[in-house]
């Protein structure tokens, strides 16, 4: 039985970084075992058969198959940064928000030739609904529910990341400058730097990956 949890993952999927970044501003270490999506690993698909990352395996074999559980489920662990210490319901309110609504957009946005029924302009400006809401949210404090990195930052930051990397140039073009900087900001902050690190994908075998080492 493994000491730590097992956690599935793919770097560049916005769901796993969301895992990660709770995982990490957690402080809790997992064994990692970074995926490729052509050739999914049989024993995540026997424990998930959704198929889809994030996926953590408990040392009591307990499965955690989505990302915000597995964020909830981190920070309930214990959360020495104090990211719940927010109004969850408030937070909560803009993840269902980014994962309900946002996402839909930001799917037809980065992937337009899929969806024919619009053009890309008009994807990305359905997507915008959200970010001038966020925008509005950073008008006088520089994380999302206040002065201090909360749940509702990490559980976002990743799909606004995938928005803006759609094409970056118009992006940061926008008029949404406090939002411009939050992204930033978070682009070049350790934690996230540290959730990015890039691993090679796990084989049946090989040794195992601690994530975070130390």
């Amino acid at each position: 039985m493994s000491l730590h949890p097992m956690l599935y993952s793919f770097r560049r999927c916005p769901y796993a970084m969301r895992a990660r970044l709770g995982l990490l501003f957690a402080e809790l270490q997992v064994e990692l075992r970074e995926i490729t999506l052509k050739s999914k690993p049989p024993h995540m698909l026997a424990i998930s058969p959704k198929g889809t990352v994030p996926v953590l395996k408990l040392p009591d074999g307990q499965v955690i198959e989505e990302s915000r559980e597995i964020l909830e489920w981190a920070l309930n662990q214990q959360d020495p940064s104090g990211l719940l210490t927010v109004d969850t319901a408030q937070a909560g309110r803009l993840i269902d928000r980014n994962d309900n609504e946002f996402k839909h957009w930001l799917d037809r946005y980065k992937y337009a030739d899929l969806h024919p029924e619009m053009s890309q302009q008009e994807y990305r400006q359905n997507g915008e609904v959200f970010l001038q809401m966020l925008e509005e949210r950073l008008a006088d404090t520089p994380y999302l529910l206040g002065n201090k990195i909360s749940i509702a930052d990490i559980g976002i930051m990743p799909f606004v990341r995938q928005f803006a990397h759609v094409d970056r140039q118009t992006f940061y073009a926008l008029p949404y400058p406090k939002l411009q900087q939050w992204l930033k900001n978070w682009l070049e902050h350790p934690v996230f730097l540290q959730a990015m690190t890039k691993f090679e994908p796990w084989q049946e075998g090989d040794e195992v990956v601690v994530f975070p080492e130390g």
